[in-house]
């Protein structure tokens, strides 16, 4: 039986898929809704198409957008393997035509499949692994937005009061986001006192409260000038100070769910008993290998 080849250009709302038998002839080019009914719809084609020949379908994405179709095909005994966008990319220069189109990929797609036999086999990840995979990608987007907000913090305390910004680290301990949230001004902060400001923050829990507030004043000492829109941006670095702490948060939340749902997973033991290796880190790697060694037969693979 000769086998055909089924390429997918992935995409949000829609995927194109070509065909090709073994001599490399198209068979069948299509766009298709990411949607079940047209999806089922292009299976029923495909394998019609191929008969009693065995079918390979190659995707350019291992989820995310395909999700659906890969579902579906999984769910219908296909054999699904996985060619990456770059290979994708560096192919297709050697392939005729100019501009790139989803039906020209599709074929690249297609006809890398037919040729290489070292291309990934897709693997339906099991409950667990999607689990971890979205939790570690959310607390990615948590800490990329953190960190965007803490450097905009800076930045508008360094325009108003440079001292205070040298003198307190924004990234460590929770401290200096509780002292923000309630002085942001040398005026204030003077008016204040060390031994008010030592109180304030010992009431809000924040540890060693004598030092930050000795810090915080003699920073305050050194700055008698307001300087132009001081009470705008006093504003904005208390909204800051709340929308790091509120990230925080998130962040320690999302910490917790990711430990609880890595050390159920049957590798986790084995994963932790790696040196400088940690629940974040062991369920980023167990996101990355799709919860199973099995994609990974070599030491060079």
């Amino acid at each position: 039986m000769s086998r055909i080849w089924t390429g997918t250009d992935c995409g949000k709302t829609h995927h194109h898929c070509l065909v090709l038998n073994a001599e490399g002839d198209v068979l069948l080019s299509r766009r298709v809704a990411n949607d079940e009914p047209e999806l089922l719809r292009l299976l029923g084609d495909v394998l019609e198409l191929a008969g009693e020949s065995p079918v390979t379908w190659a995707l350019d994405m291992t989820g995310g957008e395909p999700a659906l179709l890969i579902a579906l095909l999984v769910s219908h005994g296909q054999e699904l393997v996985y060619i990456p966008g770059i290979a994708v990319n560096r192919a297709t220069d050697s392939y005729r035509g100019a501009g790139k189109t989803d039906a020209r990929d599709a074929r690249v797609i297609a006809d890398q499949a037919r040729m290489r036999r070292d291309l990934e086999p897709i693997r339906p990840s099991d409950e667990a692994t999607i689990e971890l995979r979205l939790l570690t990608d959310r607390r990615i987007d948590l800490v990329a937005d953190r960190t965007r907000t803490i450097n905009r913090l800076r930045s508008l305390l360094t325009s108003m009061f440079p001292a205070l910004e040298r003198a307190i680290d924004l990234g460590g301990t929770t401290g200096p986001l509780t002292l923000l949230s309630g002085y942001q001004t040398p005026a204030a902060i003077r008016r204040a006192g060390t031994r008010r400001l030592t109180t304030w923050l010992a009431n809000r829990k924040v540890r060693n409260p004598e030092a930050l507030a000795a810090k915080a004043v003699e920073a305050a000492d050194r700055q008698h000038t307001a300087v132009a829109g001081e009470r705008a941006i006093a504003k904005m670095v208390h909204a800051l100070a709340q929308e790091v702490s509120a990230l925080n948060e998130k962040i320690n939340a999302t910490d917790k769910l990711i430990e609880g749902r890595f050390r159920e997973h049957e590798l986790a033991e084995v994963i932790l008993s790696i040196p400088g290796v940690g629940p974040t880190l062991g369920a980023e790697f167990l996101a990355g290998i799709g919860g199973s060694m099995d994609a990974f037969p070599t030491a060079d693979r």
